[in-house]
């Protein structure tokens, strides 16, 4: 499969390298960044995005922050970074990934023994690893989750959760390439996904780069199709599953759900298990990140689509309740949303 690469650690340059996915389709540029406020800005402007992809970023940039302090002592690296964690946590709410990243980054310092330099050594391991067990997580949900498209003949997709989202070949998206290798063949319809329209720019473009039949439709149309019974499953991802299955996703992923369960189409959340916030019972604890409202008024258009004086509400995400999902593809397996507990012991 010819994926994009989203992000990767320079080490040898000091830098993290990331795809800037705000210029795609039209084209692809890599930016390098130094600092935790770099990584944080692109994390905000959404250079870089998708909550596992977003996780491997904030980690690298930890990283990278204690190799460029200048300290002898572990009380004082840990001061230093203390500081910048905040930074990268201020970057994006919703995410679970880049706060359990973070502190994973952060344990792992606490945890070692030895001088400053030996814990910056620790930090690079703890970086890559969360690096590549995401790679291994995107194949095993692929894995588990193409055992649904057996007999698939159109497949829907909300916003991206592929390849660009994470580090390896994405949460939703890896059970189509999985499927796509082992011979299967069926459409896959991207909606638009309003207003970034990370549907339209960026799964149609990944999709179709890989090879897989892909169609894009705007995020009305969705309905429409499914009562033409041109869809067979749903595939998405998520920024942050509670423990009783609410989960959160990119704004319209509940409407979608909600014609799902209509239906009668199976609705599947593509996620690993550091996605699941095993501390918030239910997705009235889901802090929902608002934006600025630009990007549905102007962002796409030579001149403003409302008139100024109208407010706009931009909420980035909305939560589905667990009742509407069939079930949750993780790495560990396939999961009812009330058995989310039994995965705990993974966290």
């Amino acid at each position: 499969m010819n994926l994009p690469k989203t992000l990767f650690l320079n080490d040898e340059k000091s830098e993290l390298v990331i795809l800037d996915q705000t210029l795609l389709p039209r084209e692809e540029k890599y930016l390098s960044l130094h600092t935790a406020e770099e990584t944080a800005e692109a994390i905000r402007f959404l250079r870089v995005r998708g909550a596992p992809a977003i996780g491997a970023a904030a980690a690298c940039a930890y990283y990278l922050e204690a190799k460029r302090l200048n300290c002898r002592h572990k009380e004082d690296l840990m001061r230093e970074l203390a500081v910048k964690k905040e930074v990268l946590y201020s970057s994006r709410p919703t995410a679970v990934n880049l706060f359990w990243a973070l502190s994973r980054m952060e344990r792992a310092a606490l945890n070692a023994d030895g001088t400053a330099e030996e814990i910056k050594k620790i930090l690079l391991c703890e970086c890559a690893g969360i690096i590549e067990e995401d790679k291994e997580c995107c194949r095993k949900i692929g894995e588990y989750g193409a055992a649904f498209l057996e007999n698939a003949k159109g497949v829907l997709t909300y916003c991206n959760a592929g390849a660009l989202a994470t580090t390896g070949r994405g949460t939703a998206t890896a059970p189509i390439y999985t499927a796509y290798e082992a011979g299967k063949r069926f459409k896959v319809f991207a909606s638009e996904t309003r207003p970034l329209l990370q549907g339209a720019r960026l799964t149609s473009y990944e999709l179709s780069r890989a090879g897989v039949d892909v169609t894009l439709i705007c995020d009305n149309m969705i309905s429409a199709l499914m009562g033409k019974g041109k869809i067979d499953a749903v595939l998405v991802g998520c920024d942050r599953v509670a423990l009783n299955g609410d989960t959160a996703n990119k704004i319209g992923t509940s409407g979608a759900a909600v014609l799902a369960h209509y239906y009668h189409i199976p609705f599947y959340v593509c996620c690993p298990v550091s996605t699941i916030d095993f501390n918030c019972p239910n997705g009235e604890g889901i802090v929902i990140e608002e934006r600025p409202a630009y990007e549905v008024t102007d962002m796409w258009y030579t001149h403003p689509m409302a008139p100024e004086t109208v407010p706009v509400w931009n909420p980035a995400f909305d939560v589905t309740p667990a009742a509407l999902i069939t079930a949750f593809v993780t790495e560990k397996g396939i999961f009812m949303p009330g058995e989310l507990d039994k995965l705990r012991i993974f966290a």
